[in-house]
């Protein structure tokens, strides 16, 4: 059972930039491939970005590609996801999410864990 926390969530403008990290216990979970979904309110769970688990291989939904930058730190079992120039149209609870599988990486049901969520709101 992996067990993963998201943080750094919060209150910021558009324009600004915010940084957030998902960890695990354990030293699997560098075995695992890591993505961030965002749901807004009334939204369905949306695609954000991936990243393998060597952290060689990443995707973007066409939306962030250019202003998010997922990237993994396996040492300390961490995997960030980095905003810049966010947009109100980003505000959304961000989850990340684990699986061993490394195709459809885009679709949620493909992932078997999860966090909690971490909120991001972006005002305008």
């Amino acid at each position: 059972q992996l067990q993963l926390r998201e943080s750094g969530g919060g209150l910021v403008q558009a324009g600004d930039s915010l940084s957030l990290s998902c960890t695990a216990p354990g030293r699997t979970f560098q075995l695992y491939n890591v993505a961030w979904f965002r749901q807004a309110l009334g939204k369905e769970r949306d695609f954000v970005a991936h990243i393998s688990s060597g952290g060689r291989w990443t995707n973007y939904v066409d939306s962030v590609q250019g202003r998010f930058i997922i990237s993994r730190d396996n040492a300390e079992n961490t995997v960030h996801l980095q905003m810049n120039s966010l947009k109100p149209e980003d505000t959304a609870v961000y989850y990340c999410a684990a699986s061993f599988n490394s195709r459809d990486v885009y679709s949620d049901d493909k992932y078997d864990y999860w966090g909690q969520g971490t909120q991001v709101t972006v005002s305008s």
